[in-house]
């Protein structure tokens, strides 16, 4: 299985667990293609002392005809930039990062890779290389016109997973989007997306409130009362859900063990005890879009940047579940979402 990588933030630590992720990935019957920069790859080798060579791909056309090779990374060029400064914000850095995911996602899109890995992105550089879309999930809902993809959190370890509500929004427009989303509809694409991505029959899903203690019978905002628990009382027929649940104690008691999917309502609501659970081995998905894309989740980590030291077990991780969701959505029956 072909699998493309964009080489994320080239100051990053990207390069390193890309080449660190080879020989294990490889050995599992993947055949990871990166595209970005060829002189970043050799630096990143040479400065590490990596086992790996780096052989270049000629042409976006040459990638579908590209063949595993021990201990060999694949790479197509998309810029090589003039310096390599690792541990640095730089316009380069993020043109260089944003054209690696525009062409690797355009390669999953034609079908010359199975599906899509990303390397860890810096948004200030993104944004200094001027483009308006600073983050991964954005960027690709806006270049293949999904207005709202879900992002997915996925520990392969214990089997966790997080999907949040809202995405990366402030905290003071978090209520007003849940009050006017399609939640019905909302949760059916989620369910199935469960079914057809992860092979889930009948997922039991919980949900989490919006508000402390989930408003404690309305003492404390509305939004359970009004919005997210009649939502699944309607939906609780057809789908296996449940909650609202305050979120501390859910997770302070293990409930999470007890279901196949939580939901929660904002970023850090999910994020912040998924991370706790799952730092070094938890994989980002993103849902909704019409190719399959993971990530590692965790960011470009600048102060690692060039030492050595950083993991590459979440990419690894990431790299194989793609793989494996790939492989799923060939056998799901045609009308799931």
């Amino acid at each position: 299985m072909r699998i493309a990588v964009s080489t994320g933030d080239i100051h990053g630590i990207g390069p390193e667990i890309i080449l660190k992720s080879l020989a294990g990935l490889q050995r599992q019957g993947l055949c990871p293609v990166a595209i970005g920069s060829i002189s970043v790859f050799e630096y990143s080798r040479e400065l590490l002392g990596l086992p790996a060579r780096i052989e270049p791909v000629s042409s976006i056309d040459a990638v579908s005809r590209v063949v595993p090779e021990s201990g060999v990374l694949p790479v197509l060029s998309v810029e090589e930039p003039d310096t390599i400064q690792p541990g640095t914000i730089s316009k380069t850095a993020g043109f260089v990062a944003m054209k690696a995911l525009e062409t690797a996602a355009g390669l999953c899109r034609d079908g010359s890779c199975d599906a899509l890995v990303t390397a860890p992105i810096h948004k200030e550089s993104v944004a200094l290389a001027g483009f308006r879309n600073t983050g991964h999930t954005d960027f690709l809902a806006a270049l293949f016109g999904v207005p709202s993809p879900v992002m997915l959190f996925v520990d392969p370890v214990s089997g966790l997973k997080v999907a949040l509500a809202t995405i990366h929004v402030p905290l003071s427009a978090v209520p007003g989007l849940v009050r006017s989303m399609d939640m019905d509809t909302w949760f059916k694409d989620l369910e199935g997306w469960m079914r057809r991505d992860f092979g889930l029959g009948h997922p039991a899903i919980a949900v989490l409130g919006l508000n402390p203690h989930a408003s404690d019978g309305g003492v404390m905002g509305n939004e359970e009362a009004s919005v997210i628990r009649p939502c699944i009382e309607r939906l609780s027929g057809t789908l296996d859900i449940a909650g609202p649940f305050p979120a501390d104690g859910f997770f302070g008691a293990r409930r999470q063990r007890e279901y196949d999917l939580v939901v929660a309502m904002y970023h850090d609501q999910g994020l912040l005890p998924f991370k706790v659970l799952a730092f070094d081995t938890g994989v980002n998905v993103t849902l909704g879009l019409p190719i399959v894309r993971t990530s590692p989740d965790h960011g470009t980590g600048f102060d690692q940047a060039g030492k050595g030291s950083a993991s590459g077990r979440s990419f690894s991780e990431a790299a194989l579940l793609a793989a494996e969701i790939a492989r799923n959505r060939t056998t799901t029956p045609p009308s799931l979402p």
